[in-house]
């Protein structure tokens, strides 16, 4: 089949600076992992060919700048996005408490048929280092219907698993609706409070059994 024939999904990825997203997007596409910290300015992208259970499919996927100064720009680049991958750090609880605005993000300019998946970076780190329990990352993806992973970069873990659960459910999406995602002439459903939308859901609202002792 000819490359120029081959469906694209675009994906982003989305989360705080300094989570992993370049990293993450490094790993799976070019299969390397930089150990230096450098701050994505703006947007980038990376494209990588997959079989998805011997069907050829392209992954476009968007590296999006996570600071502050810098989310106004990543609002266009959400049109036409079939899937996110949303990350948090485990050893740092601001980036996953910070996740509330991400989803509230997503509902606001995402298409409302966005396939989401969760991923914990740095997983491989040491007790005294994790500061995010993975039973809270399980507690808010069921919440959000998202898959959830924990991940590393570092160590590899769990990589492609996530991006290739984020394409196949990009693909279950496309074959229920019929149709493609990037519907511009339709307005975007706002969820009502409690239909996974962030009406009557927060993260401060999880039990205390699920907060971090640190």
């Amino acid at each position: 089949m000819a490359l120029d024939f081959v469906t694209t999904y675009k994906v982003l990825v989305l989360g705080d600076s300094n989570v992993g997203k370049t990293c993450i997007v490094h790993r799976y596409c070019d299969e390397k992992y930089y150990d230096t910290y450098i701050s994505t300015i703006g947007i980038d992208f990376k494209q990588k060919l997959i079989n998805l259970d011997g069907v050829p499919i392209k992954l476009q996927i968007w590296d999006t700048a996570g600071q502050e100064r810098f989310r106004t720009l990543t609002t266009a680049y959400y049109r036409g996005a079939m899937g996110i991958l949303l990350m948090y750090d485990v050893t740092n609880l601001e980036s996953y408490n910070n996740l509330s605005y991400w989803l509230r993000n997503i509902q606001e300019n995402a298409s409302p048929d966005v396939v989401k998946v969760l991923a914990g970076n740095k997983c491989e780190c040491s007790a005294t280092q994790r500061m995010v329990d993975k039973e809270r990352g399980e507690k808010i993806a069921e919440n959000f219907e998202m898959p959830f992973f924990e991940v590393s970069c570092k160590n590899n873990i769990n990589i492609e698993d996530a991006f290739l659960t984020l394409a196949r459910k990009i693909r279950e999406q496309r074959e229920r609706r019929g149709e493609n995602f990037d519907n511009d002439d339709k307005p975007h459903d706002k969820k009502s409070p409690g239909s996974n939308g962030l009406g009557t859901f927060s993260l401060a609202g999880l039990s205390d059994a699920n907060r971090c002792a640190c």
